[in-house]
């Protein structure tokens, strides 16, 4: 019986394919589930990139060898995808070849364009019809970007020779043979460039941005029929059928659906999406507006809060300071400290993200002393991402959201238990995290199942039960640290050049 999907989760630092099999009741468990890391370019500082075309031989690679391990495409009745969010891509529309590596959601090479607009009195027109702020984070800066770079593309652009999309519409096209150009709406409302409303690109915002519409893929809906793959990649055309940025798909995943859920994804950065129901809401503490989903006619809304560095602090001990050999090894190092020592770590490699919009800020860290050594650099970049979690949850709360009382959580460092301890005290939720946590993956195969008909919801509760942290830190210990946090984020900003407010 063909009751298996195929969900490709295309991330910042890897690729993936789970084959997942839907049970008539709506139940659903992986099968078989392949994965290739992804090489991170650094060309200057702030800028990061990948190569699209090692992304797309990755999906293809992946998903052929889940295909093969679960008995073969015709077990198989439809595809999803999740991706990346942000990270753009220009390729030739005749060839299907990029023409510059991937600008990833990360890099901050535009952020002179979007400070520079933002001083022209624009953020307000583009918060108010996208949801956004003006930063170099979402795409329109970034495709403008690209087509400036390579010679004659912006020319070609607006003659239909050369497309612009996220990596949802790269990896469509790639999979349909090129038949396809089209973006989910949750991946679109990250552009700067669709209209939060109507769900459609605004001409006005395509001008401001410089980014010509005719090179902008076709928007529809997360589980929309998307086109169908090329028989040749996999054995047969299956139908994609389900889309969705990884946040969103996160968001669906854990069956957030209803306005006041809320969940976290913590990967290379961490993202709080909170469900606030059928229409926007106009964020007042520079939260995001986004989209929560759109699909069989049903919107939901979100806000978002975005953190850029969480899992990419773990790997920069690892891989930078060289102070762990595995990132399994942080929880254990963390514990060997009966607490922090009065040192934080504020990860803004790439800068600050939600509430702080800081762009010009960098990692930092305070409160050194002889007496300081590596595991309190590991201990200091754990605490952060409560720290950061918690201003999230507060600028939430100032927006008018109703506080939550349990924070749903996936990503890969929720397989820390000192890190989830640590973000339910500090936050003073329960923290929450499902027996199977490849959200964003399962999220997508979600879509694609309710967009093919294998389920009748959209969400059916998990047969696992989940494991629950619950705060158990005392009023005053949580307000001494996280006055020493503020102070951290303070000195960080002021280091940086900037203004603290």
């Amino acid at each position: 019986m063909t009751r298996l999907i195929l969900a490709i989760d295309q991330g910042t630092t890897s690729t993936r394919a789970i084959a997942f099999e839907v049970s008539p009741s709506g139940s659903f468990s992986a099968v078989a589930v392949s994965q290739i890391e992804l090489v991170q370019h650094f060309p200057r500082s702030g800028w990061v990139e990948h190569d699209a075309a090692e992304i797309w031989r990755a999906t293809l690679q992946t998903c052929r060898e889940v295909v093969r391990k679960a008995g073969g495409v015709d077990r198989f009745a439809a595809v999803g995808i999740t991706n990346q969010r942000e990270t753009s891509v220009l390729w030739d529309a005749a060839t299907g070849e990029p023409l510059h590596r991937a600008i990833v959601w990360q890099d901050r090479r535009t952020s002179d364009v979007t400070t520079r607009l933002a001083a022209e009195g624009h953020e307000a027109m583009v918060q108010g019809a996208t949801g956004l702020i003006l930063d170099p984070y979402f795409s329109a800066s970034k495709y403008a970007w690209l087509l400036d770079a390579v010679p004659g593309a912006r020319e070609r652009a607006a003659r239909g020779e050369v497309k612009l999309g996220t990596i949802d519409a790269w990896l469509i096209w790639k999979l349909t043979g090129g038949k396809s150009h089209v973006t989910d709406a949750t991946n679109a409302s990250r552009t700067s460039l669709m209209d939060l409303s109507t769900l459609q690109w605004r001409e006005d915002l395509c001008d401001l941005f410089k980014v010509p519409m005719a090179a902008l893929p076709e928007i529809r809906g997360c589980a929309d029929h998307l086109g169908d793959c090329d028989a040749s990649l996999l054995g047969r055309a299956l139908p994609i059928h389900g889309s969705a940025g990884d946040q969103q798909a996160a968001l669906v995943g854990h069956g957030a659906l209803a306005a006041g859920d809320a969940k976290i994804t913590y990967g290379t950065g961490a993202f709080l999406v909170a469900n606030v129901g059928e229409a926007p809401v106009a964020s007042t503490s520079r939260l995001l507006g986004t989209l929560g989903y759109a699909a069989d006619g049903q919107v939901a809304y979100a806000l978002e809060g975005s953190i850029f560095s969480a899992g990419s602090a773990i790997q920069w001990l690892r891989d930078g300071l060289k102070v762990i050999s595995d990132s399994r090894q942080s929880e254990a190092v963390a514990q060997t400290l009966k607490d922090n020592g009065g040192v934080y770590l504020v990860p803004g490699f790439t800068g600050l993200g939600a509430p702080w919009w800081k762009p010009e800020a960098r990692g930092t860290v305070i409160g050194l002393t002889r007496d300081s050594g590596p595991a309190h650099f590991v201990r200091a970049a754990l605490e952060s991402l409560a720290y950061q979690t918690r201003d999230l949850l507060d600028a939430l709360k100032k927006d008018g959201a109703p506080p939550l009382t349990r924070l749903k959580v996936d990503g890969g460092v929720t397989a820390n238990a000192f890190a989830m301890q640590f973000i339910a005290d500090i936050c003073e939720v329960e923290v929450e995290r499902p027996a199977f946590q490849e959200m964003t993956a399962m999220g997508a195969a979600r879509l694609a199942a309710f967009g093919v008909g294998l389920t009748g919801e959209l969400w059916t509760a998990p047969l696992e039960a989940p494991a629950v942290w619950r705060p158990r830190m005392d009023e005053a210990e949580r307000a001494r640290l996280l006055k020493g946090w503020r102070g951290a984020v303070k000195a960080a900003i002021i280091a940086a050049g900037g203004d603290e407010t």
